[in-house]
């Protein structure tokens, strides 16, 4: 009867997990990977239909070869066999046969090498593009800058916008989990998009399924790959190198729209990053940067050195740091030239650098009272850093402090003349 209770008990289990599991099926992902996917991702541009024709011709030709083989060799092993009486040939070699595994496996891979090539040949074929885009790679988003084309002068950062408490598995989890970002590149139909690919840290890679688009990203180097989409749509890929801690959250969104769609959200582009544009010249209060400076910290630093600035393996505590309440100059180079595992953040703007700075300096523990300036940043660009521990108070350092070495010596030399 307690055996029968258990397995009665254990069905129900059973039954309520899989009713759980059928509640939170999985969905196919728009733009992205379907449930239980076999194939490639559908094609959209030529070169991806390119691929999938190569991926299927290889298949298929390396299926009837190793049919044919195996066939061969299984039948000569039961045929000849020597339960049957068969004699071993007493040959040594076979012109013949020499010829003929020598010229079939040669044409064979001429057969294969030569659309091959012919489709390789044409990624790489990026003159002639409509428009062209600079995809940079930073741990862990990507920076977009239109450089040619219509939308020149645009620029932004794409993050990823799942919540923390999806990744914890404290939430429900959506459609378009890791595969979803604040800010989607956008491209006209039909048009020929030139990317640029380059990375501010370490290699990424820039990759779209659907597009037949796969394209590392060097620091230091410039590389180049193309697509020409030719169905509306949103479109998603990965970093496709392993780039570090936050690899799997770096997603690349990339919508495909009409002629007119696009010239629309080119004005409207335009026009929300004129109206956020910051002045550099503009003094901002204590208050005013650190709400500011929250943000730019939870978009862009929180991933590595926690929320609380606590820090985590590699990544050194911000609450309490020597840096963080040390001289404002060394932060400051810190920020733009980057220190090991720290990337450069030079493409922050001034403003969002100082922002982001005051407010490290005068959250958790540290209570420097120090306000850093967008002006600050604009001259440490330039190369002049403010004096040794910089300004103590909330104006923040004076544009033109000069080191005490330099006065000392401008001094010295006033007193000679």
């Amino acid at each position: 009867m307690k055996m029968w209770k258990k397995a009665s008990a254990a069905c129900l289990a059973g039954a309520s997990l899989l009713a759980s599991q059928a509640a939170l099926a999985v969905e196919d992902m728009p733009g992205g990977p379907a449930v239980r996917q076999l194939n490639l991702t559908e094609p959209v541009t030529k070169i991806a239909e390119q691929i999938h024709w190569l991926n299927w011709m290889m298949l298929i030709i390396c299926t009837v070869i190793f049919i044919a083989v195996f066939s061969v060799m299984f039948y000569s092993i039961f045929t000849h066999r020597k339960a049957k009486g068969s004699k071993p040939a007493s040959f040594h070699e076979s012109i013949t046969v020499e010829v003929v595994w020598t010229i079939i496996p040669f044409l064979i891979v001429i057969g294969m090498a030569l659309p091959a090539t012919k489709t390789v040949v044409a990624m790489k074929d990026t003159t002639n593009s409509d428009i062209t885009i600079k995809a940079t790679g930073y741990q862990w988003k990507w920076g977009y800058d239109y450089l040619k084309g219509e939308g020149e002068g645009i620029s932004f950062v794409s993050t990823l916008t799942t919540p923390r408490e999806q990744i914890n598995n404290e939430a429900p989890k959506s459609n378009t989990y890791l595969m979803e970002v604040d800010n989607e590149m956008v491209v006209p139909v039909n048009k020929k998009i030139r990317i640029v690919t380059t990375a501010n840290d370490v290699i990424h890679a820039w990759m779209i399924p659907a597009f037949g688009v796969k394209q590392d990203a060097i620091p230091g180097f410039v590389r180049d790959t193309w697509f020409r989409a030719e169905k509306t749509g949103v479109y998603r890929g990965q970093c496709a190198e392993l780039c570090g801690k936050e690899h799997a959250f770096m997603p690349i969104v990339v919508r495909v729209v009409t002629d007119a769609e696009y010239t629309k959200w080119v004005e409207e582009k335009k026009k929300a990053m004129a109206a956020a544009a910051d002045d550099p010249n503009k003094t901002w209060t204590l208050d005013e940067l650190k709400v500011r400076g929250e943000k730019v910290y939870a978009a862009n630093c929180a991933v590595c050195h926690q929320p609380n600035g606590k820090g985590a393996g590699a990544f050194p505590a911000l609450d309490g740091s020597k840096v963080v309440n040390g001289p404002q100059a060394d932060q400051m180079h810190i920020l733009l030239e980057g220190k090991g595992g720290m990337p450069s953040w030079k493409q922050l703007s001034d403003t969002e650098l100082a922002a982001v700075m005051t407010y490290t300096r005068n959250v958790w523990s540290n209570k420097t009272g120090e306000v850093i300036q967008p002006a600050d940043f604009v001259n440490a660009r330039a190369g002049k850093f403010p004096e040794g521990g910089g300004a103590k108070s909330a104006q923040g350092a004076p544009a033109d402090a000069k080191p005490a070495a330099e006065q000392a010596s401008a001094g010295a030399q006033g007193a000679a003349s």
